[in-house]
């Protein structure tokens, strides 16, 4: 595994790649890696010649100070995670390697940005726009790998995509979990004990929603997935939502997404926040 930490020297080791014919597979990661991020990398080797993964906590995606400031960071085992993968290229950047000057652009990324986590975090998908347009440019991959977990975030990605005109295939990947459901984050490892044995309720009531949606609204389904989850001890749900996954827009009939709905949560225990999603079929 070759370990980079400057645009010039990612594009000197990437256009040697690509001078010789071979594809490229990105992900692009904050770190504190798990096997989530694994199961991208994974994917990424089935599809490419070779693999690019960057590691970068960036700050313009944060609206909230002290999530920047407690988030995890763990480069050295991140790294170990990387070449254990089989990571040809490792990105480890500085904010002044990404951010040389400030990034004062404003991406018009329309109606999916303005729903739940885009109303709840002010400019957040605007930063996550910055950081991935400016990775895509040094990388210029040919493909790059997200997890479903953030399932808005790849249709803000797919839609930066279309803004910048970017020749680049977003494809989106199952959602890893732990053995008991819990969906794998890199914000699980700031959860107390009492707190992780508590969490698989998240996934345990958003399945049994999709178990009892038959005969039910969608405003039923919804407030019965906002009541289960905080009567739960130390839980409670900033918003919960079920969209259509083509514009992720609320529903307010099922059959307003015609190929199954999706129920997008996020839920605080304590100061961590915690999101997940599920499939509603058609």
């Amino acid at each position: 595994m070759k370990t980079v930490r400057t645009a010039k020297e990612l594009r000197e080791a990437v256009g040697a790649v690509k001078a010789d014919g071979r594809s490229v597979g990105f992900v692009p990661t904050m770190g504190a890696l798990h096997a989530g991020h694994v199961s991208l990398i994974e994917r990424a080797r089935a599809d490419n010649d070779v693999v690019v993964v960057s590691v970068f906590v960036n700050p313009t995606q944060f609206n909230n100070p002290d999530d920047l400031r407690t988030y995890p960071r763990t480069e050295e085992a991140d790294s170990e995670k990387l070449q254990a993968a089989g990571v040809d290229i490792a990105f480890f950047p500085s904010v002044e390697e990404i951010y040389p000057e400030p990034d004062t652009r404003v991406f018009e990324l329309g109606p999916v940005a303005e729903v739940m986590e885009g109303a709840m975090r002010p400019g957040h998908f605007n930063g996550v726009a910055q950081v991935v347009s400016r990775l895509f440019r040094m990388v210029q991959p040919d493909r790059a790998y997200f997890g479903e977990k953030d399932f808005q975030q790849i249709s803000v990605i797919r839609r930066m995509v279309e803004i910048e005109g970017f020749d680049i295939e977003i494809v989106a990947c199952p959602i890893k979990r732990e053995a008991d459901g819990l969906a794998l984050s890199s914000r699980n490892v700031r959860l107390t004990p009492g707190q992780r044995a508590v969490a698989p309720a998240i996934h345990r009531i958003l399945a049994e929603s999709v178990d009892g949606a038959s005969g039910r609204s969608v405003d039923e389904v919804k407030h019965a997935v906002t009541d289960a989850i905080n009567a739960v001890d130390g839980m409670e749900v900033e918003y919960y939502e079920i969209v259509n996954p083509a514009d992720m827009q609320p529903i307010a009939e099922w059959s307003e997404a015609e190929g199954g709905a999706v129920g997008c949560v996020t839920v605080y225990m304590g100061d961590v926040r915690l999101i997940d999603n599920i499939k509603y079929p058609a």
